[in-house]
């Protein structure tokens, strides 16, 4: 996958995830703004032949700065990643309005405040582009102790779809992306936690069941999708949610109407009690990993 010539902005592309994402679009050929809150951003833009800029996503002015590097350091902008993120995880009766208000910032009004302002300048430009927003297994199905970030990720998959309707005709692609890796974050989900300590403690990979049947490996295992993403190959792809980890690849399913059932002249509440039992309701939350 060549990507010469094309420029990127990475939004948390320090560590974990959004520096794999950085270093893999670098490794083949793009120039990236590498975006993070702190100078480490600067290490990973020294490395990779990149330029940094440190700040927070959420206000509009970062945004915007975002774009305006890539456009003078580098002449153009072809690819949006927005990967940063926080976690601020509490129980429902527990979580403050600033823990609530800190993740929705950084995640869903961090991604819309850069897809913004990129898509502008892609427009401008008029040769298309694509806009890569990150999601996560918490935005499809929940999970306990997540209620900001679950919300944000939701959102983000959500804008994915109606952002790839509104740009489909200026040729820039939207697509979210699902990823599951042996990160920091990671670890805070109770489902995943034991074994990624369980590898760090013993210093042995992930079991070969976990990276097929869970989809949970290592950062670098999720940074191929991106560079497919931002690609020429994946044009015409638009408006998904792909989950990748390990050794597994997936398409999530957009919401849809799972069963349905009628009522000449409509429903009563006593009805929809006789006649609820009929359907088959749907699982939520990460299921634990069961070893084979």
């Amino acid at each position: 996958m060549k990507l010469s010539g094309k420029v990127a902005i990475v939004t948390g592309a320090g560590r974990g995830l959004g520096r794999a994402y950085a270093e893999a679009l670098a490794r083949n050929g793009a120039k990236v703004v590498v975006n993070d809150v702190d100078e480490v951003a600067e290490e990973v833009a020294a490395l990779i032949g990149g330029k940094a800029v440190i700040a927070p996503v959420g206000p509009a002015e970062t945004a915007q700065r975002l774009v305006d590097t890539a456009v003078e350091e580098f002449g153009r902008l072809d690819v949006l990643v927005t990967n940063a993120g926080i976690l601020r995880d509490r129980v429902l009766w527990k979580m403050s309005d600033d823990d609530f208000d800190a993740v929705i910032n950084v995640h869903l009004r961090g991604t819309f405040t850069c897809a913004r302002a990129a898509a502008v300048r892609m427009r401008e430009q008029g040769t298309g582009g694509s806009l890569v927003l990150i999601s996560s297994p918490a935005g499809q199905r929940g999970n306990f102790g997540q209620t900001n970030y679950a919300a944000a990720k939701a959102g983000i998959t959500a804008m994915a779809r109606t952002w790839a309707l509104e740009l489909a005709r200026s040729d820039i692609a939207v697509n979210a992306v699902v990823p599951v890796a042996a990160t920091e974050m990671t670890k805070t989900i109770p489902a995943f936690a034991p074994l990624i300590e369980e590898s760090e403690r013993t210093g042995a990979p992930l079991p070969a069941w976990v990276r097929r049947d869970e989809g949970l490996g290592t950062v670098e295992d999720v940074s191929e999708l991106i560079v497919h993403l931002a690609s020429d190959a994946a044009k015409g792809v638009t408006g998904q949610a792909i989950g990748i980890g390990g050794d597994r690849l997936a398409l999530w399913s957009h919401p849809a109407e799972k069963q349905v059932q009628f009522a000449d002249g409509g429903w009563t509440a006593p009805a929809i009690a006789e006649r609820w039992n009929e359907f088959e309701a749907e699982t939520y939350g990460i299921p634990v990993p069961v070893a084979p």
